[in-house]
């Protein structure tokens, strides 16, 4: 009997069987239609040339020797696509023509006589190699560096995380589906890294992990990139393909950038959530699908289904387990903790010296909004650690260029150099931290009397002993006080309200 792991891998597709025998040509098909192929055989050379160049087949199992043919010669003329996976059969002793047939293209081979349990477990090798080359062809050819870390503003995020990987162990465990995840946060907080944490350290971190940036897709193409396409199905579809569900299965699909997505393809991504098939396009049967989806916006969905913009139905699906990530202004002094761990990273990358960061530079990354997140603090990092000389960073691109909050929430009103208040500033619901408003306030006059507490005292009205006071007695740099996960102060003033 074949277990149902045996079964599983070719529920749905379709297989061409090629052998002259007409007792093993029957065996394979019945063996084959009991683990849910959809089978088409065939006993000679020609015939099988005849249905490969009418129809895609997702398998293809050939005889070596035939009555009027070799079945390598079929890989040799590239009757197949590519999105066929070829697996040779050869008698005992045909070793060296099934070398011959994986030179030209053959995922696999089987020695004659061989088991139903032997045949699965190639064919499931075949499938799990041929969703490599889809995922390697989709894959960029650099992948972007990990640019997160948890840091203490974020123990709580690593306590959610762990809990759903907890959850993931146990339906797992029980054979069920993993629920989709949603990851929301500006662009640039690391979401395509906490989707990577993720599938790492997760049930499925031996399956295959596929990244599709929704936002990068033609929308003529996407269908077809997603769920894969038959042969014909529209122009220039000279073979079928698989698509990136597909090349995920059995393991994690991240969508960054949903929303860009249609809404009558977000439809159809809620009916193979919900119902575990696909369809590819020009395709006439469904195919079961086994994916972890994860799925990332920078907007906030429920904003976009009131708008029209986005499926509400899809909305509840997705969200079942779901990560917020804090802008990287609202992490405080987790900042430097960051940036020393991207200086490491960046340091080896150009083969230089991994410099620290001078009292000055921390001042100024503290104090800096970061509209573009961890992705702005590594550009401005390997710009430093670049072009400063000396044996510390200061950062001094970052000298006159601190954004204020009303930039960063993307207002355009404009606010005087001499006015300190910002007027057009809004309180988070989440609350405001009024210690670390203090504590940017007091970096900003240290910037700008280049660190003489002194000068920095006089600015802001109040006495040197104050400003230590309030920096906890610093001596290499201010000890800033941890900011609270929520909430964001107001721009550091040009200069501060009347004592």
């Amino acid at each position: 009997m074949l277990t149902a792991m045996a079964v599983a891998p070719l529920s749905g597709l379709s297989v061409l069987v090629l052998d002259d025998e007409p007792l093993i040509r029957r065996h394979l098909v019945a063996t084959l239609e009991r683990m849910g192929a959809d089978v088409t055989a065939a006993d000679t050379f020609k015939a099988a040339r005849q249905l490969a160049s009418e129809f895609s087949f997702d398998f293809a199992l050939l005889d070596v020797n035939l009555p009027d043919g070799r079945g390598t010669d079929l890989l040799r003329s590239k009757a197949f696509g590519s999105n066929t996976g070829v697996v040779m059969m050869t008698a005992e002793g045909g070793i060296t023509a099934a070398v011959e047939a994986i030179k030209l293209g053959a995922l696999d081979y089987l020695a004659k006589p061989f088991e139903p349990e032997a045949l699965a477990l190639v064919l499931a090798r075949a499938r799990r190699s041929r969703q490599a080359v889809r995922a390697t062809e989709h894959k960029q050819s650099e992948a972007p560096e990990n640019h997160f870390c948890f840091g203490g503003t974020l123990a709580a995020l690593e306590i959610q995380l762990r809990k759903i990987l907890q959850a993931d162990d146990r339906l797992e465990g029980a054979g069920a589906a993993l629920p989709p995840v949603l990851i929301q946060g500006e662009t640039g907080t690391g979401k395509t890294t906490i989707a990577r944490w993720i599938h790492t350290h997760g049930p499925r971190s031996q399956g295959p992990l596929v990244e599709a940036n929704c936002a990068s897709i033609p929308e003529s193409l996407a269908e077809s990139e997603l769920f894969g396409h038959e042969r014909g199905a529209f122009t220039d579809a000279r073979n079928a393909r698989i698509g990136l569900f597909e090349a995920a299965n059995g393991g994690t699909l991240f969508l960054d950038e949903l929303p860009s997505l249609s809404l009558a393809l977000q439809a159809k991504l809620l009916t193979t959530l919900e119902d575990r098939r696909l369809r590819r396009v020009g395709g006439s049967r469904d195919l079961p699908i086994d994916v972890r989806v994860i799925a990332a916006s920078n907007h906030n969905l429920k904003e976009l289904v009131r708008e029209g913009r986005f499926r509400e139905d899809l909305y509840h699906r997705l969200d079942l387990f779901r990560v917020q990530l804090p802008a990287l202004r609202e992490r405080g002094p987790d900042v430097l903790e960051l940036a020393d761990a991207l200086i490491a990273r960046l340091a080896r990358r150009h083969r230089l010296p991994a410099k620290k960061i001078s009292s000055t530079g921390q001042r100024r990354l503290l104090g800096y909004g970061w509209p573009g997140n961890v992705r702005e603090l590594a550009h401005e990092l390997e710009r430093a650690l670049v072009f400063e000389e000396g044996d510390e960073l200061n950062f001094d691109a970052l000298i006159g260029t601190a954004t204020p909050a009303n930039a960063v929430a993307g207002v355009t009103t404009a606010v005087p150099m001499d006015d300190w208040f910002n007027g057009s500033f809004r309180f988070p619901e989440s609350g405001f931290s009024l210690e670390d408003a203090i504590l940017r306030l007091i970096n900003h006059a240290l910037d700008q009397s280049q660190g003489n507490v002194s000068a920095a005292g006089r600015l802001l009205g109040v006495s040197r002993d104050y400003l230590r006071y309030r920096l906890g007695g610093w001596k290499d740099g201010p000890k800033a006080e941890p900011a609270p996960e929520s909430g964001h102060a107001p721009a550091p003033p040009s200069q501060p309200p009347a004592q």
